[in-house]
């Protein structure tokens, strides 16, 4: 057991100036008080936040960030899909191990401290599954190990090319998959990693596009077998065109067919549902699904924007992703929100109200606790029962220095001076100390070698 005093706690009620916090020898927060105890303590400097959840993560597109900005013809989502499968054909065990590795790191200095990764590179180049078949789900995992970062692993369930039911074209076979390979992957993960706390197993159907209504149920079924609670994230109404090809196909919107036909839950995330309307919000906020949004990416992308206002309206709960990882900053996907609509209402500080007045802290809120909902993990708030997932701001940063304490959360948000986090400690373990993750050098020299594999 450790104790841990906090010069200042942020928890959605106030501040705890100072708070005691117990941490068991396992990661989970035992107690926590505003009294000192009679156990002798280690003093964490700053203000203490929350970890905040990826909910999102493609962790190999990491590597191919830059590398699709030029302009070929017309360009959108789909023909940067089209370089994205380019990419994926050079790419390797090892490096998809490194790649993540690297990427990981880079989401801990940044202050997320779990990732949901939406794991759909299953086969070799060849699209065989591996001697092993559960070899690059693997890598990913080791990658969230080494680096300290809890992890959602979600198997995806790729079916099909198409609402048509084709099957996956030649540049998508090493994703293609059956529900009863993603229900022996989830099964041997969930046995495997059964008893580490900082390892969770879901189920990512890609897309109502690449899954049949057949092989989803089916799989749905597979899943709630081995866990009944277990996370299910779906990309769901990222793009105009797929909604129109849903209405064609089934007669229906995408998440108004999803939650007609299926038993949407808390369990679910739906990830970017940017082109909804407001009955199919009313939909999602009555099924108690948490909506993925994936700023940096769907901007990036040209995918739309997101009714962040109305879902907050709605009361649909919301978690942030890096998903393409363009962009690996918690506080850039915040900004990007509330930027967005004040460019499009031509307001300011749109997203917070009157129970709600700081813009910063209401966003940030409203991302751990959605971001922990959709991930399926004791975290995103400091509580007993709790893992020990923290952030520690240095408010000695240019950043937060002499700013008042209800205006911290503010100014990590939104003024992008360089980044206030300091310390990072995930289930127990500090992973990241002044700055720097304690592998820094050996994950960025795995990720600049497998690079250069990929170039060569």
């Amino acid at each position: 057991m450790t104790v841990y005093e906090l010069e200042h706690l942020w928890r959605p009620e106030g501040f705890v100036s100072p708070a005691w916090v117990d941490v068991d020898a396992s990661g989970y927060i035992t107690t926590l008080g505003d009294s000192p105890p009679s156990a002798r303590s280690e003093r964490v400097a700053g203000v203490v936040v929350p970890g905040v959840p990826n909910l999102h993560s493609h962790a190999f597109q990491r590597a191919m960030a830059g590398l699709a900005e030029h302009r070929v013809g017309q360009d959108d989502f789909w023909s940067w899909r089209q370089a994205m499968y380019g990419f994926v054909e050079r790419l390797g065990p090892e490096d998809v191990e490194a790649i993540a590795f690297q990427l990981y790191v880079e989401m801990l200095e940044a202050g997320y401290t779990s990732v949901g990764e939406f794991h759909y590179l299953h086969h070799d180049l060849g699209g065989e599954p591996y001697e092993s078949p559960h070899e690059l789900a693997e890598r990913v995992v080791a990658a969230a190990h080494r680096a300290g970062i809890g992890i959602t692993i979600l198997p995806v369930l790729y079916a099909a090319s198409g609402f048509d039911g084709s099957p996956p074209r030649a540049e998508q076979r090493r994703f293609a998959t059956t529900p009863e390979l993603v229900a022996r992957e989830i099964e041997h993960l969930t046995r495997v990693w059964r008893t580490d706390p900082n390892v969770r197993v879901g189920l990512a159907p890609h897309s109502l596009r690449a899954v049949p209504p057949p092989a989803l149920s089916e799989v749905l079924s597979a899943a709630r077998a081995i866990d009944p609670r277990a996370p299910i994230h779906i990309h769901v109404a990222e793009q105009a065109l797929e909604v129109e090809a849903s209405v064609v196909a089934r007669g229906r919107r995408p998440v108004e067919w999803l939650c007609d036909s299926h038993a949407v839950d808390s369990h679910w995330c739906l990830v970017h549902a940017t082109h909804v309307t407001p009955a199919e919000l009313s939909a999602i906020a009555q099924s108690g699904a948490t909506v993925g949004l994936c700023p940096s990416t769907e901007a990036n992308l040209g995918d739309g924007r997101a009714p962040v206002l109305a879902a907050l309206a709605a009361g649909v709960p919301f978690g942030i992703g890096s998903d393409s990882h363009v962009s690996v900053s918690p506080t850039e996907e915040l900004r990007l929100l509330e930027y967005v609509e004040r460019l499009n209402l031509q307001q300011r500080n749109v997203l917070a109200d009157e129970l709600h007045p700081s813009t910063g802290a209401r966003l940030f809120a409203a991302a751990v606790a959605g971001g922990a909902r959709a991930l399926g993990r004791p975290i995103g708030a400091l509580t007993p029962g709790g893992r020990a997932d923290w952030v520690v701001l240095d408010t000695d940063h240019p950043s937060l220095a002499e700013k008042p304490l209800e205006r911290v959360l503010d100014a990590w948000v939104f003024c992008n001076h360089g980044s206030p986090v300091r310390d990072v400690m995930v289930g127990g373990s500090w992973v990241v100390r002044d700055g720097r993750h304690r592998e820094r050098d050996a994950a960025r020299s795995a990720f600049r070698s497998a690079l250069a594999r990929l170039r060569g």
